[in-house]
């Protein structure tokens, strides 16, 4: 063989393995992904910056982790709340890697990750639950909202604390079920509750009435007794300044003032056209008769 034709071969040789190093000696970063440089196992870099980057070829080797935010839906678990009612909770958790050094450490992949996610959730949520009664948590408008941040604050600390590399970004309890052996038992209680609640406010109501009804009747019984009272004193003073004011006219003209009463006892006397039977010469049937 030739001395040119050794150098091909050389060259050849060479180029190839320049081609085979240089691809062991980069890897590239996408968008949204972590590539852990390890060295003989042991991670010793992590990078994060999408592009290209170089490793020791044949040392040094790459693994993948997601760098974007995940959603764990947990499995439907029965937990007891404060009052013994067994309910099925069904949750999801928002999370992402934080730290992929940390990560690796603790939970090597990410089925692991999310296994001791679901440690952490179910245990929290169970601690939670037990607290409160189960009205409480159904409803809407009161402790829904405030459970579901305080188990989202409890489980990012939990795992903070471990140094898992994982940030918990939300938890949330999708639907609180009864299991189906209960639910009847339950709602007849609930009914039976709603019930005796309805009744006693029924009872305190009309017992308010009834008490509001005689303040009411004692109040109109001294009020009409205090005009009566006030009517009584002015039909005295009106008595006592008609008889002061006949006084006075009966002093002026004692002879008009018998006249104008003798005229009233008519307008009294002969209502209803009564018959009377009196002298002819009497002073009162004189005073009729116009004699």
């Amino acid at each position: 063989m030739s001395k040119s034709n050794k150098r091909k071969i050389y060259f050849g040789i060479g180029a190839l393995i320049a081609v085979i190093l240089l691809a062991n000696s980069v890897f590239l970063v996408q968008e949204g992904q972590y590539k852990v440089v390890l060295k003989f196992g042991e991670a010793v870099r992590v990078a994060g910056t999408p592009g290209l980057q170089f490793k020791i070829p044949f040392v040094e080797n790459t693994m993948t982790l997601p760098k974007r935010q995940m959603t764990y839906e947990s499995t439907p678990t029965s937990i007891l709340t404060k009052d013994k009612k067994p309910i099925i909770v069904d949750n999801y958790t928002v999370w992402r890697i934080e730290d992929a050094q940390l990560f690796l450490r603790s939970a090597k992949t990410v089925g692991a990750g999310i296994q001791r996610i679901d440690a952490t959730v179910y245990n929290t949520v169970r601690r939670k639950l037990s607290e409160i009664n189960y009205d409480e948590i159904i409803s809407e408008n009161t402790a829904r909202g405030n459970i579901n941040d305080q188990i989202t604050k409890d489980v990012a600390e939990a795992l903070k604390r471990d140094n898992s590399g994982i940030q918990i970004i939300d938890v949330r309890i999708k639907r609180t079920d009864l299991p189906e052996g209960n639910k009847q038992s339950v709602y007849n209680r609930m009914i039976s509750d709603r019930q005796s609640i309805a009744a006693r406010y029924l009872s305190e109501g009309d017992e308010e009435s009834r008490k509001r009804m005689s303040r009411a009747d004692r109040t109109a019984m001294e009020l009409i007794a205090e005009a009566e009272a006030k009517a009584k004193a002015i039909i005295a003073e009106g008595e006592g300044q008609a008889a002061k004011i006949y006084n006075d006219a009966y002093g002026k003209d004692p002879e008009f003032y018998n006249f104008y009463r003798t005229l009233e006892s008519y307008v009294t006397t002969l209502q209803n056209e009564p018959v009377i039977l009196m002298p002819i010469d009497s002073p009162y049937a004189r005073i009729l008769l116009g004699k």
